[in-house]
């Protein structure tokens, strides 16, 4: 009777262990795919400032197409800061250890298709800005509007393009470790559990 009490309890604590190692395993992850987050909404952040500190001089000092390009890069940028900022504080104050597995594979799959969404948008952005520079070749009296604001659609859909596929690539890659925690679930006849593996 003792040896059995002894095999439960060292099962017990074997199982114990395990669920620790699992729970620590993610909320690495999750502090791994929240700084990457930080890291991109600070890039995002820097370039929205730089652009809207450079465009904002230069505004005063230009006329004509660059005075609407640099007019259509303050604009554009004043979004890009606001989305920075808000991506950049729900990373900062999401704690690590607060996501389920579940969550975890939900938040992943959520930034993947929102990045992959953005690609999308960014390639319209280029459409967009190659259409007003084609534009803005015919005799017409905006034709200096369409020129600038056109250029500024291709500077920022390129960057955006560059950046989400970047950001993306990066997100991607720290993917696998999520896999690996999704393959020790395991089914047992009395739930869902972690199947630990002895290197024997």
């Amino acid at each position: 009777m003792r040896k059995y009490f002894l095999l439960l309890a060292f099962i017990a604590i074997v199982d114990q262990v395990q669920a620790q190692s699992q729970s620590d395993a993610l909320a690495q992850y999750n502090k791994q795919r929240l700084q990457i987050t930080r890291v991109g909404m600070l890039t995002l952040g820097g370039w929205a400032l730089a652009n809207m500190g450079t465009s904002g001089i230069l505004l005063s000092q230009n006329s004509g197409s660059r005075y609407y390009f640099h007019q259509m890069n303050v604009f554009w940028n004043v979004v890009n800061l606001g989305l920075a900022g808000f991506g950049y504080y729900n990373a900062a104050t999401s704690d690590p250890a607060s996501f389920s597995l579940a969550e975890s594979i939900q938040e992943q799959n959520n930034i993947e298709k929102l990045l992959l969404f953005n690609a999308g948008l960014d390639v319209a952005y280029l459409v967009g800005g190659f259409y007003l520079s084609e534009r803005s070749r015919r005799d017409s009296p905006q034709s200096e509007r369409w020129k600038g604001y056109g250029q500024s659609l291709l500077l920022q859909g390129g960057f955006l393009l560059v950046f989400d596929a970047v950001l993306y690539t990066v997100l991607h890659q720290a993917s696998p470790e999520l896999s690996s925690l999704l393959s020790s679930v395991q089914l047992t006849p009395v739930g869902i559990g972690f199947t630990y593996r002895l290197g024997i």
